[in-house]
């Protein structure tokens, strides 16, 4: 009883989607240009930002490159470069100016896993948070994100994303889509 315990605990593996659909290839699904809008979420569930989020991904040699350029509701602007490298089957890793060390990721069907150290700057500080990136291709070709972001094993934060490929022009999205500010 105690081993079944221990493996709910555990929470989903990658594997538990190998026989899901559709397929997701980061490789291919973000080569191009991919929207993406998401809200952060604090402890209590209150939604603390909303953004917008281009992605250009291009392919050199076997590697992903993802410029992503963000637009927060309040105005500010943020970038990252992703550098995806195959580590196996499947699986990935990757780095990025603000990222400690590599993440490690990996899909099986619809499902892709990544999990990483961020560097979040808050007042005059970079705090930590370790990254629990799971994403799920849906039909339709659009993609549901859900990252937990921990501080001491202890969740301080969530981010809700849905990705859509885009057919328009890529560049820095347009703050009129978030002008909304959420609730205080």
């Amino acid at each position: 009883m105690t081993a079944g315990l221990l493996a709910a605990c555990s929470g989903p593996q990658i594997e538990d989607y190998a026989d899901s659909g559709p397929e997701l290839r980061i490789d291919d699904y973000f080569v191009g240009h991919t929207r993406g809008w998401g809200m952060v979420q604090d402890y209590n569930d209150t939604v603390t930002r909303r953004f917008v989020v281009d992605i250009t991904g291009t392919k050199d040699g076997n590697k992903l490159i993802l410029d992503e350029d963000f637009v927060y509701a309040d105005g500010e602007t943020q970038n990252r470069r992703w550098t995806f490298t195959p580590a196996g089957d499947r699986q990935w890793t990757g780095t990025a100016v603000d990222v400690m060390g590599l993440a490690t990721a990996a899909s099986s069907g619809n499902a892709f896993h990544m999990s990483y150290v961020l560097q979040v700057p808050i007042d005059d500080s970079h705090w930590e948070f370790s990254m629990d990136d799971w994403m799920y291709l849906q039909p339709g070709e659009r993609i549901i994100n859900r990252t937990s972001m921990r501080k001491l094993g202890i969740e301080a934060a969530s981010i809700t994303l849905a990705f859509q490929r885009c057919p328009c022009e890529p560049g820095t999205p347009s703050t009129t889509e978030i002008t909304a500010k959420p609730p205080q």
